[in-house]
């Protein structure tokens, strides 16, 4: 079980993947204080107190949300309009995650072979992208993609086919929900969790392979024909 005083402190170690699959919010970046304001603007227009949109809405796809709460609602094109909204009105209310610029400029210079796989809309991911000048990946898996979002490894498999990887290759996948860890952990990939949107309990409960603070915790070291070498240091103690 978690420990109230979490423990960072395992030694750094060094592994080799194929390749990298990055979720987007509270993964590379944190938007909570835009998504509460534009799910206040939302909860508002279809009368349903924000409050519950938010106890439920991290790390699942605004579609599967308003199934439940307002199915009417529930339709692509007003999803993609809704989401690509979100970092025009509210671009100055995110930030990246700390270490997540330094991970994503490695990956530029070593040539990594990445993906973001990730619950938002194309809209929402490149305008975020965009607003903080972030690297925009090759590849992307995003929300209108799949039929079922996190936790269904659907979104995961898919990342690795863009990448060109085998369902035996050693992959990686950045992840700050239970949600999102457990269909990681159901893709075959091992799982980074970070603790930035949820509590260290529930993450170490979700089972990743490793628990960090966030992504100073991780480097890339170089990239070869064997694969990409990364560092994972400053990891959780978990105490049983």
């Amino acid at each position: 079980m978690a420990s109230s005083n979490p423990d960072y402190s395992l030694p750094p170690q060094k592994l080799i993947f194929k390749g990298l699959l990055f979720d987007m919010d509270g993964t590379i970046i944190d938007s909570t204080s835009a998504v509460e304001k534009h799910w206040g603007t939302i909860g508002a227009e279809l009368g349903v107190d924000p409050k519950v949109i938010l106890q439920t809405s991290h790390g699942r796809r605004s579609i599967d949300v308003l199934r439940i709460l307002s199915p009417e609602k529930a339709n692509w094109p007003y999803i993609k309009y809704m989401e690509g909204q979100l970092p025009i009105l509210y671009g100055d209310d995110a930030v990246e995650i700390p270490g997540a610029r330094a991970v994503l400029d490695a990956v530029t210079k070593h040539s990594v072979p990445w993906v973001i796989v990730t619950s938002g809309t194309s809209l929402l991911v490149g305008g975020w992208l965009k607003v903080l000048k972030l690297p925009i990946p090759e590849h992307l898996v995003v929300a209108e993609d799949v039929e079922n979002g996190k936790p269904d490894p659907t979104c995961y498999l898919m990342g690795k086919k863009k990448l060109g990887l085998r369902a035996d290759d050693a992959t990686l996948v950045f992840e700050d929900s239970p949600a999102g860890i457990a269909a990681g952990k159901a893709a075959g990939c091992k799982v980074l969790g970070v603790v930035t949107s949820h509590t260290v309990e529930q993450i170490i409960a979700a089972e990743p392979d490793w628990v960090v603070q966030d992504l100073r915790s991780f480097s890339i070291i170089g990239h070869s024909e064997d694969g990409i070498e990364v560092e994972i240091s400053n990891a959780l103690e978990v105490r049983k």
